[in-house]
């Protein structure tokens, strides 16, 4: 089985109702575990991410703890960048054997073409954000920003995942949704899936031979995710778990 998800937002609200997402996600991971052979995480597992040289941010040591041990039962895990978990350095490849990819991403499962983003710039009209991640993924801004202390740049970044969020969620999609438009147009170039997430709003729309998936969030019960058992691509609750 291939699992995949996205928009879990670890670190958003209040610590309560954050650590009963991670309980949530961990939950998941738990339920997964014995038929998982790949685990692709679709951006924003976390609602702000930066690391330092020697420092990372203390909350999530639980979910880390569950993906090393995911890696150490062989269990391929695949990590696409969003835009909120953007402030990565080495961490995640050195200590959990467990590579960002920076852009999208393409699969081949079971004979399956799959295609695979986050979705942020991906909407019409978004030329501001296009500008603003070109200018906070810069390595020069982010190499400047680990200047300041870890308190103080992890409270800078969890401001900016704020505001992003606030953004995301008053953005007027429209009947013309860059998204869909986007993974028609990867349909159409081959591809036998298209993942998604970024908005929130999970879906399943098929275009001529093709299914395009948008994963939803985790940011209330039951959480969405989506599931390949090396035939079918099928998005699924948590609510479906044993």
């Amino acid at each position: 089985m291939v699992y995949f998800f996205s928009d879990v937002h670890l670190g958003l609200g209040s610590r309560e109702s954050d650590r009963e997402r991670e309980q949530e996600l961990l939950r998941f991971l738990k339920a997964i575990a014995p038929d998982c052979e790949r685990l692709v995480i679709v951006g924003d597992l976390f609602d702000y991410w930066f690391e330092y040289s020697t420092v990372i941010p203390k909350y999530y040591f639980r979910v880390l703890t569950a993906l090393s041990e995911f890696r150490m039962r062989g269990i391929h895990i695949d990590y696409v960048m969003g835009n909120h978990d953007f402030g990565h350095q080495d961490f995640f490849e050195k200590e959990l054997d467990i590579p960002i990819q920076h852009n999208d991403i393409t699969l081949n499962l079971n004979g399956k073409k799959f295609y695979i983003a986050h979705g942020d710039g991906k909407a019409y009209n978004d030329t501001g954000y296009l500008i603003l991640r070109a200018i906070l993924r810069n390595t020069l801004s982010k190499k400047l920003f680990r200047w300041l202390h870890p308190d103080i740049g992890i409270w800078l970044a969890s401001g900016s995942s704020h505001a992003s969020r606030i953004y995301t969620d008053e953005k007027d999609y429209s009947k013309r949704d860059g998204l869909q438009d986007f993974a028609e147009k990867k349909i159409t170039e081959g591809y036998d899936y298209v993942i998604m997430g970024h908005r929130h709003y999970a879906s399943v729309l098929n275009f001529g031979n093709g299914t395009y998936i948008n994963l939803g969030h985790w940011l209330a019960e039951p959480a969405t995710y989506a599931r390949f058992d090396g035939d079918k691509l099928e998005l699924l609750t948590t609510a479906d778990l044993a």
